[in-house]
């Protein structure tokens, strides 16, 4: 028993925290924002579903399957600024490659936090998982320093690092891992959908973006799938 609990700690800390963020940050370096975000967003739920399916046995209704539709209809659209044409436009790099290794790693460590024993608390869960995760990556880490310039430490880092270990990861992942408990690891990983557009309503909000009628009819499709999906028959 406590031989497969460690293999859980160990397999969630490496697929959610070592390999998912290492991967997308080595591919946000060699492909365009639109591509991170098509191939992040829209595959990591598909994935998931399918992965939740084969080893979770977590039933998937068809009303699922249209929702799940709606929502990649809903991201598309957002992101070719409501021509489907610009698709044709997309170009594919190494750097596509390693942002969809990376949603594949979030899939497998949404099965693998849903088979987490009930009797250990999201919080000791994910304590652990951080714990193994950094772990994995301080070698990585020690020779990126002996390899690299040395860091320029400011006010502005810290700020920008405090808000991605408390925000992103510690808080982002615990509400994650509940959810996943309450909810399955599918129909979580669902509404991984909405990050596209909360990050629309954040540009508004933060950096005086434009809000445009394309955002509200992505927000509609969106929404419109999630509620789909999780229908209470629809389960």
């Amino acid at each position: 028993m406590f031989y497969k609990i460690g293999n859980i700690f160990f397999w969630a800390a490496l697929t959610g925290v070592t390999l998912f963020n290492t991967f997308v940050y080595i591919g946000a370096h060699y492909t365009t924002a639109i591509n991170l975000a098509l191939i992040g967003t829209t595959s990591s739920p598909i994935i998931a579903i399918i992965l939740a399916r084969i080893f979770l046995k977590e039933r998937l209704s068809s009303l699922k399957i249209t929702g799940m539709l709606f929502c990649i209809a809903g991201i598309i659209f957002l992101l070719c600024k409501g021509d489907f044409t610009n698709l044709l436009s997309l170009r594919f790099s190494t750097g596509d490659g390693w942002v969809l290794l990376a949603a594949f790693t979030f899939a497998v460590y949404n099965t693998l936090a849903k088979k987490k024993p009930v009797s250990i608390s999201p919080v000791n869960f994910l304590f652990v998982v951080f714990t193994f995760g950094t772990i994995l990556l301080l070698p990585f880490y020690i020779w990126e320093l002996a390899n690299n310039q040395t860091v320029n430490w400011n006010i502005n880092l810290i700020l920008i690092i405090l808000y991605l270990g408390l925000g992103t990861s510690v808080i982002a992942f615990l509400c994650w891992n509940i959810a996943i408990q309450k909810l399955g690891a599918g129909r979580t990983a669902m509404f991984g959908n909405l990050i596209p557009i909360f990050s629309s309503l954040e540009a508004v909000l933060l950096l005086n973006e434009q809000f445009t009628v394309i955002h509200v009819i992505s927000m509609i499709v969106v929404i419109t799938g999630l509620v789909l999906a999780n229908l209470r028959f629809a389960r």
